[in-house]
Parts: structure tokens; C-alpha cells; sequence
């Protein structure tokens, strides 16, 4: 059932699907993004030519995407949204639908059709996993490490981050509970279909900090996507995870001596929310450019600078080769076959549940 899409005071005038404002679009947008690689294929791929395609209108970048929700609260209680379009993991996305933070979106409506003659919400089907999410991209976070720092044999598993004794050294992980949690029952033995039920538990919980006590002195945090691609080339660390594009980035268009771990990689999506309270100029601003960016071509234009797999179905045909190196990008991502042995995808409604009582549990372990 398709929802009613309320801009504000001001009378609204649909046009192709697209609501605006007295017939008034804002010319400046605030996006927010991740940085690095991730935010340049952005860049390229779709905010380029949409400012290039409406004359007067500016974007610049906020890189705070993974304290979006924070923040975004904080902005609310304030009465103050300086954001326009905001990219968010589709856990966030929940969290911010649920709490009233974000924009009810009627995907049929006021995104595009697929190319091929699919409905918005036909295109992206069960990726659409909250009423306010727009999704981009199918990613995963996994590890890389250092070809030259890992002996004559080369990590093959993940529980491998665990094995001080075999590769020694420094290692990097997310400074929050998602996915280290989860790997670090797998390491414990705990079989994959199990995995979230145990950590349901108090006794799971502390199992899952107790294996990372193992190698917490070994570890060095990351908050950025960008930190640990940078940490690998530096050779500060022999191996940490990421999200896989940066890997892409770092091993491919950089020629550094890294390689990439794919066992048990964590599938997750990637997408757009607007904010709930901006003004009918800005929030028609917003939904026109996320109309752009989410159409079929856009969303497999950005395949070309970075190996995350576009969200819409229409749009995996006409991924072909990279920008610049001409390699055929398929192969390097996270869903092809020879990739995708050991995965799992990131519970996003379990997360959404429990993430801020595990956040604050990950934060006091930390502090220890």
C-alpha cells in the first residue's frame, strides 16, 4: 500500500513523480557520506552529472555517515537538519525510520523505474528493508593483508586474525560491535546458523568478548573506512578489515602489495535517507537528486569506480570495466562465486534491536 508523501505547508505540484515545493527546488545540498573511495565513486558516478545537469544547484560532503545517528538526533533535538541526503548501512536506516528521523518514502513513486520496465520497488525487491531507505549498494566488510608480512603462507580463513603465533603483529578492526562480534563466535566455534541466537544471550555476549580479549592488545581501532587501507599501505598492520571497495581501491588502482581475505565476509546494504524536517524547498531538492542517483544507469555508473554491487537488479547487466584500469569489475565483487564461499549477511533487523546496548557493552569493554 503506497503512503502519502506530506512536504510541508506549501502547496505541492507533482510533476514525473516528483514532488516540489511551490514548484521551488533549494540550490545548495549538504550530502553525507563515508569518505575515501566509496564517496569519490559518488562523486563520479552521480553527483557530477546531476550538478552539471541543473545549472546553480552546489553539493558539498559531510564525511560523518558512521556517526549519522547521533547526529541526526542531536540535530533534531535542536531543531536544526543541516543535512540534505544522508548515506546510511541499512541498520541505521531502520533505527532512524523507526525513531522519525528520516522521510517515508513511496519508492514507486518517487524514485525511477528500472530501465527494463520494473517498478522502483520490483528493481530493488527485498532490499528495500525499511520505508525510508533508498538502497545504492550491495557490499562486505572483510580483511586484507600485507603480501609481504605474512610468511610463506597466506591467511586462508578469518579465524586467522586470531592466530598471534602464526602471523604475528598488529591488526585492525571496526571500532564498534558489528561483524566482530559475529566473527569472533565463529572463531569460537559456533556455527553460522547459531551465531545470532547465541549472541541473544548474556552468556554469548561475554563469550564473543572474551575471544576478542585474545587479541585486544594486538588491535588498532578504526572509525573511517579509509583507516585501514591506509594502515596496510603504511605496513602498520599485517592484516584489518574494511569494506571490500577500499581493498579494490588499495590492491588494483594503488598496485599495493595487499590481498584480500573473502572467508566469511559480511554482506550488508548500503542507501539514502532524507532527513524528516526539512523544508519543502529542501526536501524537494533531496528527492529529486536521489531520483537521479538511484536510477538504473547511475547506480551501475558507479560500478566502474568501485566493486560494490548496485542495488537495482536492471542495473547488474551494464556493469562492465573499470574507468581507468578497463579490468571487468564482476570478479571483483563481493557476490561472485569464487568470492562468496563463506559469507553472511549482516542481521540488520537483529542489529537494529540490540545495537545500542551492544554499543554500550562494546565501549565499556574497550575502556577496560
Amino acid at each position: 500500500m503506497k503512503k502519502s508523501i506530506i512536504l510541508g505547508t506549501s502547496a505541492i505540484v507533482a510533476v514525473a513523480g516528483i514532488a516540489y515545493a511551490d514548484g521551488h527546488m533549494a540550490s545548495d545540498m549538504t550530502l553525507v557520506s563515508w569518505g575515501g573511495a566509496y564517496q569519490a565513486s559518488q562523486q563520479n558516478a552521480y553527483v557530477a552529472p546531476y550538478i552539471a545537469n541543473n545549472e546553480g544547484v552546489t553539493a558539498v560532503w559531510d564525511e560523518s555517515s558512521s556517526e549519522a545517528v547521533a547526529k541526526l538526533r542531536a540535530m533534531n533535538e535542536a531543531g536544526n537538519v543541516t543535512w540534505d541526503v544522508v548515506d546510511v548501512v541499512a541498520a541505521d536506516a531502520i533505527r532512524l525510520c523507526d525513531e522519525g528521523l528520516a522521510l517515508e518514502i513511496d519508492h514507486d513513486e518517487m524514485l525511477a523505474d528500472g530501465d527494463d520496465g520494473s517498478s522502483a520497488s520490483d528493481d530493488f525487491g527485498d532490499l528495500i528493508v525499511s520505508d525510508c531507505f533508498i538502497p545504492q549498494i550491495v557490499y562486505s566488510t572483510t580483511f586484507g593483508y600485507r603480501d609481504d608480512l605474512v610468511g610463506d603462507t597466506p591467511p586462508t580463513s578469518v579465524c586467522d586474525v586470531y592466530d598471534l603465533e602464526a602471523y604475528p603483529g598488529m591488526r585492525s578492526l571496526e571500532r564498534n560491535p558489528i561483524a566482530n562480534l559475529e566473527w569472533a563466535l565463529i572463531c569460537d566455534g559456533v556455527d553460522i546458523a547459531d551465531v545470532y541466537d547465541v549472541l541473544e544471550t548474556e552468556e554469548g555476549q561475554d563469550r564473543a568478548f572474551a575471544k576478542m580479549d585474545t587479541i585486544k592488545d594486538n588491535v588498532i581501532w578504526w572509525s573511517a573506512g579509509a583507516d585501514t587501507p591506509q594502515l596496510l599501505a603504511d605496513g602498520e598492520i599485517v592484516m584489518g578489515s574494511t569494506y571490500n571497495g577500499r581493498l579494490f581501491s588499495l590492491i588494483e588502482e594503488q598496485d599495493q602489495p595487499v590481498s584480500m581475505l573473502w572467508d566469511w565476509q559480511m554482506f550488508d546494504l548500503d542507501g539514502w535517507i532524507i532527513p524528516a524536517g526539512l523544508s519543502p524547498e529542501r526536501e524537494a531538492r533531496a528527492l529529486d537528486f536521489v531520483r537521479f542517483a538511484t536510477d538504473t544507469q547511475r547506480l551501475a555508473d558507479q560500478a566502474k569506480y568501485i566493486s560494490y554491487g548496485p542495488a537495482r537488479q536492471s542495473s547488474a547487466p551494464l556493469v562492465s570495466t573499470h574507468e581507468t584500469l578497463g579490468i571487468e569489475m564482476a570478479p571483483h565483487m563481493p557476490t561472485d562465486p569464487a568470492n562468496s564461499v563463506n559469507t553472511f549477511l549482516f542481521n540488520y533487523e537483529w542489529w537494529a534491536d540490540y545495537r545500542d546496548d551492544l554499543d554500550a557493552k562494546f565501549q565499556a569493554w574497550l575502556a577496560q
